[in-house]
């Protein structure tokens, strides 16, 4: 199976635009072969935290919401990152799954709210698991990625991918990105795929460079700093060895999100 990471520099709160935009790489990937493409941490709006925290409109209202309807009718499955109602006051940090058929397949929300999303978003506490194409899929968004545990449980239930919608900024971000997921790869033997913001997102600079990393961490394909743009690389649908999850501990913050 072929799969994409898609990297764009969202328009600042516009749903619309920001799907616009999502539709078209979404339509690049496909047109290169790959059956899923995976988007960055909130490609709906942009990583606006203020205006997410005060303009409830800028939230799903649930994985139906008609304003994903153009991604869900691009005829490949598509990995989405937004802002999601929830039943209590506050919006999960969501990924939402959707088949090439636009069914919806699963949601996962982020479990380890960085610091200046707490007080914005409501934790997740389910795992992000789906199948597609026979391969078990495992979801993780951003800072969550910096949790062993998360991606260790991934690996020990089986799952062969793991997919990170991220924000990664210029800066610390760069180095971050650049060990932590060929990291995850290499140590629990799943193939990894990271989309990123390219450009202004919020008060960070994303650093770009969405790529896909073999298990072992071997780097199969990765965008640039300054295109939005998709890369794509081949996944294998064997099973990954079981890892097993070490301790989970807080590393500190920096400029990930």
């Amino acid at each position: 199976m072929k799969i994409a990471a898609a990297q764009l520099t969202c328009v600042p709160a516009d749903p619309s635009a920001n799907t616009e935009l999502s539709v078209a790489l979404a339509a690049e990937a496909r047109a290169q072969g790959a059956e899923l493409v995976v988007f960055p941490e909130l490609a709906l709006t942009g990583y606006e935290l203020e205006a997410l925290a005060t303009d409830p409109g800028l939230w799903l209202a649930d994985a139906d919401d008609p304003r994903l309807d153009p991604l869900r009718s691009a005829g490949i499955a598509v990995a989405f990152n937004a802002a999601l109602r929830t039943a209590g006051p506050l919006p999960a940090l969501a990924t939402l799954v959707y088949g090439a058929d636009g069914s919806h397949v699963t949601t996962y929300a982020k479990q380890h709210l960085y610091g200046h999303e707490q007080g914005v978003f409501a934790a997740g506490e389910s795992q992000g698991r789906f199948t597609l194409g026979g391969i078990p899929f495992s979801l993780g968004v951003c800072y969550d990625n910096h949790f062993p545990r998360l991606t260790g449980r991934a690996a020990a239930d089986g799952c062969r991918v793991h997919l990170a919608s991220s924000l990664y900024g210029t800066g610390d971000g760069i180095r971050e990105r650049a060990t932590v997921y060929p990291g995850i790869a290499e140590e629990h033997g799943l193939y990894v795929v990271l989309a990123n913001h390219v450009g202004p997102a919020g008060a960070w600079t994303g650093c770009g460079r969405s790529a896909i990393w073999a298990p072992g961490g071997a780097l199969l394909a990765e965008a640039d700093d300054r295109t939005a743009s998709v890369v794509t690389a081949e996944v294998a649908p064997a099973p990954a060895a079981a890892a097993t999850a070490p301790a989970e501990t807080a590393p500190a913050e920096t400029s990930v999100s």
